[in-house]
């Protein structure tokens, strides 16, 4: 009987211990159930068309056209992430504004993926994305502002004004707004030993790949833009790459500086050249389609409108007008004000317009002026040289010369009031006299002949 307790006691313990056991046991698989769902809903595939957008090149207005083409697709195609693939030494601040508000302001949520460098302007773009991926061994920042020559501009309000873009940009996503500042303030110091960062005055920062990792200037590394896309949650079965046209690819070597000082110089030569040599040949057709290319580049670009076609066309046909119609250079003047204008109005800067203009219209008219002295024998100087003569051969009969009558005695036959006719020499000549009025029948004398003209005046009795 006490064995029989002793069994029923050791049972009614173990029952017990394990009544006391489920609840913990319950509640540690109650707790690890959500952790697991949260683990499966943090790691579901947003799926949908993804945008890999390029920006690879200086940025300026074509650019921005290029992205906002790009921009206007995905939202068509209804994309749910775009990727900026950045790689881009910097370029015009404003253009830079256009595209960060480009990117800012999208429905469609961006990433920006530095593959390379994200340099001046191109670390303001990357920092209005949404998120921040960088390839390793890229860099964002040394965002300092600097002229054409590559000098630093030192202008106190224009650093003060970029400078708050800067910071505006990185706190759009919690960055540490000092980074952002130190990145293009040459003068301000940052000391932030906590996010690995430390500048002096006269440095600015530029962040590598790990570096930006740990400031908090990029969420996550990867080798590939659809890695990024897989680590942002997103599939990339259906991945678009936008490409540049062949348009926008001839528009950005067309609008290289060179090359638009190129095609200002040959299409001025080639006009001046075919007004000055008679008949629409070679120097015409050239001249022109320089002038067309000029307008195709800045037009795709963006930086021209349908007016300045109007007003290079406009211009051209005043100055083939001039070659036929007298206009005593009227046309002439008002065709070259017009195609000065388009070329001045489809620049993306007035003062570069005209920089480039004033350059290739010096090479011109040396070229122009060559060209004259070269070719003067093929009736270059014809449309402003009269060049024909009075001859018998052409049907003109010249006027002989009466010296024969000079101090010969007449007398008038008709008055002279001055002109009339005498009696000189026994012949009837007509003559002149030298201002004064004789009448008929007067004696008179020659003093004068001049080819056909003869000059007389009344003699005493």
């Amino acid at each position: 009987m006490s064995r029989f307790r002793k069994m029923l006691l050791s049972f009614t313990v173990a029952v017990l211990l394990l009544m006391l056991g489920m609840p913990v046991l319950t509640g540690a698989n109650g707790a690890a159930a959500p952790a697991g769902a949260a683990d499966s809903g943090a790691q579901e595939t947003k799926s949908g068309p993804v945008f890999i957008i390029p920006v690879d090149q200086e940025i300026e207005r074509g650019l921005q056209s290029f992205l906002e083409r790009g921009f206007g697709e995905a939202a068509s195609y209804g994309a749910v992430l775009i990727v900026l693939e950045i790689d881009t030494p910097g370029g015009l601040v404003d253009s830079a504004e256009q595209i960060g508000t480009l990117v800012r302001d999208s429905d469609i949520p961006t990433a920006a993926y530095i593959k390379g460098d994200a340099a001046s302007a191109g670390s303001y773009i990357a920092l209005n994305a949404d998120t921040i991926i960088m390839k390793p061994g890229s860099m964002i920042g040394a965002a300092s502002l600097v002229d054409r020559n590559g000098n630093h501009v030192d202008d106190a309000k224009m650093v003060s004004y970029w400078k708050s873009k800067m910071v505006g940009a990185a706190a759009l996503n919690g960055r540490d707004p000092d980074i952002a500042a130190g990145m293009m303030d040459v003068n301000l110091v940052v000391n932030k030993p906590e996010l690995g960062v430390n500048k002096t005055a006269g440095q600015i920062i530029a962040l590598t790949s790990d570096e930006a990792l740990k400031a908090g200037y990029a969420e996550h590394l990867a080798g590939t833009p659809e890695d990024a896309v897989s680590w942002l949650g997103y599939s990339t079965e259906d991945i678009f790459y936008v490409k540049h046209t062949g348009a926008e690819k001839m528009s950005q070597f067309l609008t290289n500086p060179v090359v638009m000082t190129i095609l200002l110089f040959i299409g001025i030569a080639g006009i001046v050249i075919e007004m000055l040599i008679p008949g629409f040949g070679a120097p015409g057709i050239i001249g022109t389609l320089a002038f067309a290319l000029y307008f195709f580049g800045n037009y795709v670009a963006g930086f021209a409108g349908a007016e300045t076609w109007l007003l290079f066309i406009l211009g051209l046909v005043m100055l083939v007008l001039e070659l036929f119609v007298p206009s005593f250079g009227i046309l002439g003047l008002l065709g070259s004000v017009c195609l000065v204008a388009g070329v001045v109005r489809a620049a993306f800067s007035y003062t570069h317009a005209l920089l480039n203009l004033g350059i290739a219209f010096a090479a011109a008219a040396v070229v122009i002026v060559i060209v004259a002295v070269i070719f003067k024998e093929r009736r270059i100087w014809n449309r402003f040289i009269l060049r024909d003569s009075l001859t018998k051969e052409e049907g003109f009969v010249p006027v002989l010369e009466k010296l024969n009558l000079l101090g010969a005695a007449g007398v008038s036959i008709t008055p002279l009031r001055p002109a009339g006719t005498a009696m000189v020499g026994g012949e009837r000549v007509d003559v002149v006299t030298e201002g004064s009025f004789i009448n008929s029948g007067r004696p008179i004398s020659v003093i004068k002949v001049e080819g056909g003209r003869v000059v007389v005046k009344e003699s005493a009795e």
